[in-house]
């Protein structure tokens, strides 16, 4: 991920040098475990625990002559090591891919953490969002076309939720990532005893893989990939809420504008949804990582090297562009301007056509058929309306008239109120303030 839209926390997950930390924390445990069952001398223990992760530039130049990565790693760190002997038992029974794993475990373990503090920040964002606007009336639309009043706090609600259980999915990918092998060439433990695989699980808080064939099977990775996707673009749902909402001819919602902030470089009156799509391009980025990935399941016989490049790319571009989208949406939300008095104007907007609903069902109840005389008398009011201008009420009673239908205009008064269209939604706005 470029540098643009990578926060420091994450890209150190991701950094060359940390990896080399987790390479060399991997590396020391399997030596303590070797010496401890007294297949190595324990006087190689300290040596090794002590040299210093080699930096990337000297694992790089080693790479740019032996084309492998963890080759040019360990000769880097026999290189920091004293005695330099002591390395020779580094790596000892162990094959490339169980410290790869092992190391990439680690690394989705801590993405994933950082993913879900956030995660947290702004399920507690759009909650409390909602419950501060759970009286603040609005059309409510579907298909881009005004239908029932609503209040605003309702649709930030299933935000709210949609998000919680996003999270949620975030928790149990990480258990499913969260599986490292240390069992040697083609999986089969022919030079490490399985007991050097569960010392190093114990010590990480990893779970051994139940089995392995060199390499970890990528379901666990996939799933990972796929809860991120699916939390990014629930992040977009968001975006695209507030996209419409900024729309001039809507013009509810207003992202936070700083000051000294422009909008165009041509047109200076410009007040542009550039975060909420900014989100909506970089949910792409993350949702274009599943396939890829999946692909990574599929390798020939115990292991082939063809997901490896992919993951390079992909995981670390997943949870950097996810981590700076829950922080982008945090702060969208956070500073939202929401305009009551446009939304109560856009309510009003149709000249009542936003209570044809209400009104069909007291004709029903009033006697008349649905389909054959209440719904066809409501729509032709309502299309005369749509054409006219004039008020739906005024529309209604001629055509009410014309089929000799007397109205009941206190009762219509009664129904034909916004209010009475949410007076049902405090058990949505009571199970969102106890959502944690």
């Amino acid at each position: 991920m470029i540098e643009r839209y990578t926060l420091p926390e994450m890209g150190r997950v991701w950094s060359d040098a940390h990896k080399y930390e987790l390479w060399c924390q991997v590396e020391t445990l399997v030596v303590e475990a070797h010496a401890e069952a007294g297949t190595i001398p324990p006087e190689v223990v300290e040596p090794v625990r002590k040299a210093p992760p080699p930096t990337p530039e000297a694992v790089h130049t080693i790479e740019a002559v032996t084309q492998h990565d963890v080759i040019a790693f360990l000769s880097a760190w026999a290189d920091n090591t004293e005695p330099r002997e002591a390395a020779r038992y580094v790596h000892f029974g162990m094959t490339s891919s169980d410290l790869l794993d092992t190391a990439l475990a680690l690394q989705l373990v801590e993405a994933t953490d950082i993913l879900l503090a956030k995660a947290d920040t702004l399920v507690a964002t759009l909650r409390d969002h909602a419950l501060a606007h759970r009286a603040t009336l609005r059309v409510g639309r579907t298909h881009g076309i005004h239908g029932e009043p609503d209040v605003w706090g309702h649709r930030v609600a299933d935000f709210a939720f949609a998000m919680a259980r996003s999270r949620d999915r975030l928790r149990r990918a990480r258990e499913a990532v969260g599986v490292m092998a240390i069992s040697g060439a083609v999986g089969t433990y022919s030079n490490i005893d399985p007991a050097v695989e569960l010392h190093v699980a114990r010590k990480f808080g990893l779970k051994s893989a139940d089995v392995s064939t060199q390499v970890v099977m990528r379901d666990g990775i996939s799933e990972w990939v796929s809860a991120l996707a699916i939390t990014a673009t629930v992040c977009e749902a968001v975006a695209l809420e507030v996209r419409h909402g900024q729309r001039t001819e809507v013009r509810e919602l207003w992202e936070p504008f700083g000051k000294g902030q422009k909008g165009s470089s041509a047109m200076p009156h410009k007040k542009n949804p550039i975060i909420s799509e900014r989100l909506a391009g970089m949910a792409r980025i993350v949702r274009g990582q599943i396939v890829p990935v999946l692909e990574g399941i599929p390798l020939w016989h115990e292991r082939d090297i063809s997901h490896s490049s992919t993951e390079r790319i992909a995981l670390p571009d997943a949870s950097i562009a996810l981590d700076y989208m829950l922080n982008l949406t945090n702060r969208l939300m956070s500073g939202l301007v929401v305009d009551e008095a446009r939304m109560t104007a856009n309510l009003e907007s149709t000249g009542g056509l936003i209570y044809t609903s209400t009104v069909l069902l007291e004709l029903v109840e009033a006697g008349m058929s649905r389909d054959d005389e209440a719904y066809p008398l409501v729509q032709k009011a309502a299309m005369e309306t749509w054409e006219t201008g004039v008020p739906f009420r005024e529309t209604l009673r001629k055509h009410a008239a014309e089929a000799g239908l007397a109205l009941d205009e206190a009762r219509l008064d009664e129904v034909c109120r916004p209010e009475r269209f949410v007076k049902r939604l405090d058990g949505v706005f009571d199970r969102l303030a106890m959502l944690a």
